[in-house]
């Protein structure tokens, strides 16, 4: 799993071969979830604490062009 970026305790990761739709995944201790890039919203089954889900999504809105040209490489 490429680590892209950790901040306040959450890693940022895409896996190569991943399913679509293009998203990311973000792990804040035992917690995670997946983010679409495209519509940056978080898909099912994420369980990340409120305040992290928000800094995950602020740091997704800067760097959206980037992941979605990680997303095409991977």
């Amino acid at each position: 799993m490429p680590r892209i970026s950790a901040f306040y305790g959450i890693v940022i990761a895409l896996f190569y071969g991943d399913h679509a739709p293009p998203h990311f995944h973000a792990s804040y201790g035992e917690f995670d979830g997946c983010v679409n890039i495209q519509t940056l919203a978080f898909m099912e089954g994420s369980n990340l604490p409120r305040r992290a889900e928000r800094l995950v999504i602020e740091w997704a809105a800067l760097h959206q062009a980037e992941l979605m040209r990680d997303w095409q490489k991977a």
